[in-house]
């Protein structure tokens, strides 16, 4: 039977202070555990042992290595989002707080720095042809399969493809992105309308669902050194355009790993309300699969993203209460925002693919910001590999004057 421990006694174990050990929670070194309470979280003591074992021993550059680029330690500083004590940060404000009230249109002039209006004027984006003529032909498909190839159909725009055009024009670059995003994602010709209204008229949402997805872009907006935002920084660092690096960031996020999970969420949602949910979730957990959407390795006590969510979902839907909270007891993990953004699309019966669709639209406005402040450090990114391969031989002289 697993041992756990308390947090302050494996605080005591490591030596370190319990500030210090949620650190290495949120870094995905130590894995918590739901406890007795729902506000203490208790810890295995073999990962705790191992733990405490890396940190008395020293570790080898290719375990830093490891450990820097899985949930691991800071790699790149970074003024736009912050992930601390199990909230989310926008340049320092709340984002829950900012999901309330803020606009897409705002909050992507928050993050790029820019006022909204120079982001945002009313001038319709141009629409390019090939965008034009593609999008017809991928009708019926579903957000994951289309907006990848639609979005890079589009001919490069002065004012993305030159990084050296003047900041008025870079500013209506980063909009017209997103709103070109928007028309790949609804079927339409770019708007200048607002972004949440715009995937309102064109799914048949009243307000109070207009609302519900405006929450979930702007909860979408930006999480940090994420796998598609660190490939669009990636991408911008060496003088690519600004399309190129949200290109770079649609592509990443494609992935079953990142924003594809909302895709393996419908799969279980589909699953479970073919049977009765406790019994399927326990199946699968005897077969050593996962539970798709649950869990994050940021938020030891809960994705606040998916919390704020599922707040006004939950009321309506006992059966979707009764399978969270087993999920919960069996695993004592908690909805991700993947998980959230599946029961949104179910709630507002949006067309399937429209929670990777939201995912996306709404984390554009973040690869944008990591392309800018990417492209105003001056740095390429360029890590070095830790070679695990064969050795090349050495030459024959070379072997000679060694035996000698």
């Amino acid at each position: 039977m697993p041992v756990y421990l308390s947090a302050p006694d494996a605080a005591a174990r490591l030596g370190v202070s319990r500030q210090t050990l949620y650190a290495y929670v949120s870094r995905g070194l130590l894995p918590a555990h739901a406890g007795d309470s729902t506000r203490e979280s208790r810890y295995l003591q073999q990962d705790v042992e191992r733990l405490a074992g890396q940190r008395t021993r020293g570790r080898k550059p290719k375990e830093v290595v490891k450990a820097a680029l899985d949930w691991g330690l800071p790699v790149l500083e970074s003024s736009i989002t912050l992930i601390e004590d199990g909230q989310l940060y926008y340049r320092g404000e709340n984002a829950i707080s900012l999901a309330a009230a803020c606009t897409v249109e705002d909050l992507a002039a928050r993050l790029w720095r820019w006022p909204t209006a120079s982001a945002f004027g009313s001038d319709t984006p141009a629409w390019p042809r090939a965008m034009a003529a593609l999008q017809p032909c991928l009708a019926g498909l579903r957000p994951e399969e289309t907006l990848l190839p639609l979005f890079t159909a589009g001919s490069e725009d002065a004012s993305t493809a030159v990084w050296q055009t003047s900041p008025e024009r870079l500013a209506q670059g980063c909009g017209a992105l997103v709103r070109l995003l928007a028309a790949c994602l609804l079927g339409t010709a770019p708007l200048t309308a607002p972004i949440h209204r715009q995937c309102a008229a064109a799914w048949g949402l009243d307000h109070h669902g207009a609302d519900l997805v405006r929450q979930a872009l702007v909860l979408c907006a930006d999480h940090e050194l994420n796998a598609s935002s660190f490939t669009a920084r990636c991408v911008a660092s060496t003088g690519a355009s600004l399309r190129a690096a949200v290109i770079g960031g649609l592509a990443a996020l494609t992935g079953g790993k990142h924003g594809g999970t909302t895709a393996r969420v419908e799969a279980l949602w589909d699953e479970l309300d073919n049977a009765a949910p406790e019994q399927r979730l326990r199946q699968r957990l005897a077969r050593g699969e996962d539970l798709p959407g649950f869990g994050h390795h940021l938020y030891p006590q809960g994705d606040v993203r998916a919390e704020c969510l599922l707040r006004p979902l939950l009321p309506h839907n006992e059966r979707l209460q009764r399978w969270i909270a087993e999920a919960q007891a069996l695993t004592g993990q908690r909805p991700s925002i993947d998980f959230a953004l599946v029961a949104l699309r179910r709630h507002l019966a949006l067309p399937e693919g429209a929670a990777f669709g939201l995912f996306a639209l709404g984390r554009s406005i973040g690869w944008v910001a990591h392309a800018l402040e990417q492209r105003d450090s001056g740095q390429l990114i360029r890590p070095r590999a830790a070679y695990n391969g064969p050795r090349p031989a050495q030459p024959t002289e070379n072997r000679r004057s060694n035996a000698l």
